[in-house]
């Protein structure tokens, strides 16, 4: 390729609106552009990418035994209906009508078609198990896009569907496909890490994400330093330290005169964060619930939801809390009625808590949980933090951010059964698909691999995705001896099957260089009329500092080498 004839100019300038790395230099680079917010045209150089990380999951999910298929992106919202997940994805879903008033969702995931499918084309055991996949667009009206290519709300996306006649079935398949997941991080040049992580809107009993560590993730990771414990935020467990426990001593009311937050009451009254406990106010689909926890301790609000099985948890208004008879600043779970009290296991974790009195200017010392309160629910509900214990073996919590790359479920069974995709076993009896999803957003893939492969000069390609192989680079094109050269070493390689990037433009050395190291194509190859003096070319690495010449009449076969064998690059340092 002509890089003169190359659609997409690169900019010097950092763009305003790119928050991310992957974000600058792609936008630097002339791969993607913005249309509107977190919606991208993906220009001639970042479409190769894609297409080339398109070929390696390809490779992957069908080595694993998966089938390919296509599915519409426009889906019927009777479909979701049934399984009730148009709640679940509420405002996430783009929905529109046709001409004759059907309403319709732009797909953002495909487990109810590839259901509602399966379930019209097995019958028996004997047609499981089944990998189905399909490279597809979804749609999400995420509420706040970011990051460049991180968070968008059109993307593309390699969703595979596992289907099998029972939980062991599921099991091995759900194996497979983490195998398959391992290959494609790696053949990406992705250090890509396996972490338990929550079921969210897709639902099922259990999932793993892959993440990346990148200090521009959105997630938070924690992990353990003894063992291989690895978590979101969302999903992760800890062992908090304990409150003091004492005998409890009888209940105490005392004064606390403009005193309202946990950290002003317990300096006021002497005490450590950890002896209080914390009212929290929230709305789950209408309901109000009163959260109580211990002061040191923050609410984890995909837990608390996940627990209360609602479609729409948000904090309630101060208005809402008046009504129901809460005194903010001075709220307490004693004697309140007729609101539902969620309690997480840190009231049990201590006595003589201080708490609300439900009067204002007015606290509770000595309360414990259950004498003085009760709780309609008590579960883990907390926010875990780095620096509590791991779960599995007592070690020390540490936390990290990262990039999701990919997101795994179990799904078991809900989705059949609702949708009535059922077989019949060896004993004639008919029984729910036991089934499992397993996504990648081929997009976000491509941002991480830039997140993580980059210099302050621009991206440095993996080879096995880069968008050319070569940059051919010329200097002083109006010398006849370096075009001459340039061209034929430019057909040369592409006979032999090598992409070449050929920079034909008449620029400057400086402008030439600094485009090649932003787009990053892993093997620069120089020719100048300094390097035909020695009837040579310089090659370079994008990953290494340092240049090499050789002949130009070994060349062809040099820079084949390298391309094909890139571990052979470390010769040229």
């Amino acid at each position: 390729m002509l890089l003169s004839k190359l659609f997409g100019k690169t900019q010097r300038e950092i763009p305003a609106e790119a928050d991310t790395i992957s974000h600058q230099l792609l936008l630097r680079a002339g791969m993607i552009r913005q249309l509107a917010a977190g919606i991208y045209s993906y220009l001639p150089l970042a479409w190769r990418v894609i297409s080339k990380i398109e070929s390696i999951v390809r490779d992957e999910m069908n080595r694993a035994g998966g089938q390919e298929l296509s599915m519409p992106m426009l889906q019927p919202i009777e479909l979701w209906q049934k399984t009730g997940r148009d709640l679940a994805f509420g405002k996430s879903l783009f929905t529109l009508f046709d001409r004759k008033e059907r309403q319709l969702t732009l797909g953002p995931t495909h487990e109810e078609v590839i259901t509602d499918l399966v379930s019209h084309n097995v019958q028996s055991y004997r047609d499981l198990p089944l990998l189905l996949y399909q490279i597809q667009t979804k749609f999400r009206d995420e509420p706040r896009p970011r990051g460049g290519l991180i968070r968008v709300r059109e993307f593309t996306m390699k969703d595979l569907y596992s289907f099998d006649a029972d939980e062991d079935g599921l099991g091995q398949s759900y194996g497979k496909m983490l195998d398959a997941y391992h290959n494609i991080y790696k053949r990406c040049g992705l250090p890509a890490i396996l972490i338990e992580a929550d079921s969210g809107a897709i639902g099922g009993k259990g999932s793993h994400e892959f993440m990346v560590i990148a200090e521009s993730g959105e997630d938070e990771i924690i992990y353990c330093d003894g063992c291989d414990y690895a978590a979101n935020a969302e999903k992760a467990e800890s062992i908090k330290d304990r409150a003091d426990s004492e005998q409890p001593l009888p209940v105490e009311e005392v004064a606390t005169p403009g005193y309202y937050t946990i950290e002003e009451v317990s300096t006021f009254l002497g005490v450590p964060r950890s002896q209080t406990l914390k009212a929290v106010f929230y709305v789950a689909d209408g309901k109000l619930a009163f959260v109580v926890i211990r002061g040191d301790i923050e609410v984890n609000e995909v837990k608390l939801k996940n627990l209360l099985h609602c479609t729409e948890l948000r904090m309630a208004g101060e208005d809402e809390a008046i009504a129901a008879g809460i005194i903010a600043g001075s709220a307490s779970p004693i004697g309140l009625e007729n609101v539902r009290i969620v309690a997480d296991e840190s009231v049990t974790s201590g006595t003589n808590f201080v708490a609300g009195a439900n009067k204002a200017d007015t606290h509770l010392k000595n309360v414990n949980y259950p004498r003085d309160f009760k709780a309609d629910i008590i579960a883990d509900i907390s926010l875990t933090c780095s620096g509590e214990g791991c779960p599995r073996c007592g070690g020390k919590l540490f936390a990290t951010q990262g990039i999701e790359v990919g997101h795994v479920f179990k799904l078991g069974t809900f989705l059949s059964e609702k949708l009535g995709a059922n077989y019949i076993d060896a004993g004639s009896v008919s029984r729910p698909i036991v089934m499992g999803c397993y996504g990648i957003g081929i997009g976000r893939l491509m941002a991480a691999i830039v997140e993580l492969s980059h210099d302050d000069k621009g991206i440095i390609w993996p080879m096995a995705v880069a968008p050319y192989q070569v940059y051919l680079c010329t200097l002083f094109m109006e010398n006849p001896e370096v075009l001459k050269a340039a061209e034929n070493l430019y057909a040369e390689l592409e006979r032999q099957g090598l992409e070449v990037l050929f920079d034909d433009r008449i620029e400057s050395p400086g402008i030439k260089f600094n485009d090649a190291d932003l787009l990053g194509i892993p093997l620069r190859v120089t020719i100048s009329p300094r390097t035909l003096e020695k009837d040579s070319i310089e090659l370079k690495l994008r990953s290494e500092k340092k240049a090499e010449i050789v002949p130009l009449g070994e060349a062809a076969e040099i820079i084949k080498k390298l391309v094909l064998t890139p571990q052979a690059g470390s010769q040229l340092a």
